[in-house]
């Protein structure tokens, strides 16, 4: 298998999780300030020109939330669960992710974050308050969820802790009020104790963006 990714936010889902099950991947870094994942070579392997990317025999799987569901479904592993009414839970919590926390994370992301590392300009100040106030309130949703709870999705870790979770290492530089949410602040601790989610990309830290 051949995971491509850069160091960014959707390629940290599948670099930890690949790292923390031991999977038998290539690692390849795609450089996106110079445009290779915009490159015809690069295009032919995924038509959206975006990272990560698996390529597993004749299959090419992008999007993060899949590639770590196949990996752990091919590890054998509970990261996805064995239950359907757990299965279930997984997705909802991944949904909601990419719908409402992470999305408006990934503005302050992109803003404070991907702005000053790829010379895009300053912070547009419309989009940060905007994404803030939603981040907060979908944040307060995931702070009650986590009262009381070792992880997301029952008492073992899933790739929906990996998933939702992504943003919180870079929550500094994303200017993310994580420190607001004491129950995701307890959960981030209970993930960053875990190797391959503290520091998930093979590549020296020199290269990230």
């Amino acid at each position: 298998m051949k995971l491509y990714y850069a160091q960014t936010m959707n390629p940290r889902k599948a670099c930890a999780v690949a790292k923390y099950l031991n999977s038998p991947v290539e690692y390849i870094y795609v450089n996106l300030p110079k445009g290779e994942h915009l490159s015809p070579e690069y295009l032919a392997e995924n038509p959206n020109g975006k990272v990560p990317l698996l390529v597993d025999g004749d299959m090419h799987l992008w999007e993060s939330t899949a590639i770590m569901a196949y990996l752990a479904v091919k590890a054998g592993s509970d990261l996805w669960p064995n239950a359907p009414e757990a299965q279930v839970e997984v997705l909802r919590w991944l949904s909601w992710d990419l719908a409402h926390f992470s999305r408006h994370g990934g503005s302050l992301y992109f803003e404070h974050h991907v702005k000053p590392a790829f010379g895009l300009g300053e912070p547009n100040t419309a989009a940060v308050e905007e994404a803030s106030k939603f981040w907060r309130r979908f944040a307060k949703v995931l702070d009650t969820h986590l009262a009381g709870r070792s992880y997301l999705v029952g008492e073992k870790l899933s790739i929906a802790d990996f998933g939702v979770g992504v943003l919180l290492p870079w929550a500094k530089e994303s200017h993310l009020p994580v420190d607001d949410f004491p129950h995701i602040v307890r959960w981030h601790e209970r993930l960053m104790a875990i190797p391959a989610w503290r520091d998930p990309f093979p590549a020296p830290a020199s290269i990230a963006a």
